[in-house]
């Protein structure tokens, strides 16, 4: 089944099932099923094409999927542009909202590298190795 442009699972309940969809969370899931007045215990499979319809009317207000991705995606590269330190942190890959890089943040900044002194004989093998590359 297929709403706004996203595959929905069929075997979940619709009010799991709709947050699938990129910009609707939990909390505009209820507000969706109410105006479109459709039971949040209902499967998504279950649901008739009356139904569909509704819930697709409910979601016009919302910016979702693509138009939400490129709003976000300007937003970015506006604070880049005007040089905040919030564009800084975007452009490096680092948190934005103050959050410590020290130890953690390595879901921004990605796997570990370790950084610093190495032992003499593996700096002969990476040198011997490079040499044997020319």
């Amino acid at each position: 089944m297929r709403i706004v442009g996203v595959n929905i699972p069929d075997s979940k309940r619709i009010d799991i099932a709709l947050t699938y969809i990129y910009g609707i969370g939990r909390t505009n899931v209820g507000i969706v099923l109410k105006k479109a007045q459709i039971e949040s215990t209902k499967r998504a499979k279950d649901l008739s094409e009356e139904e569909l319809g509704r819930i697709q009317k409910a979601l016009e207000p919302y910016k979702i999927e693509g138009e939400l991705r490129a709003d976000i995606a300007n937003d970015i590269k506006r604070l880049k542009e005007i040089g905040t330190y919030r564009g800084s942190r975007h452009a490096k890959s680092l948190p934005v909202r103050g959050q410590r890089t020290r130890s953690n943040a390595r879901t921004k900044r990605g796997k570990r590298v370790t950084i610093g002194a190495i032992k003499k004989e593996v700096a002969a093998k990476i040198e011997t190795a490079s040499a044997a590359k020319k």
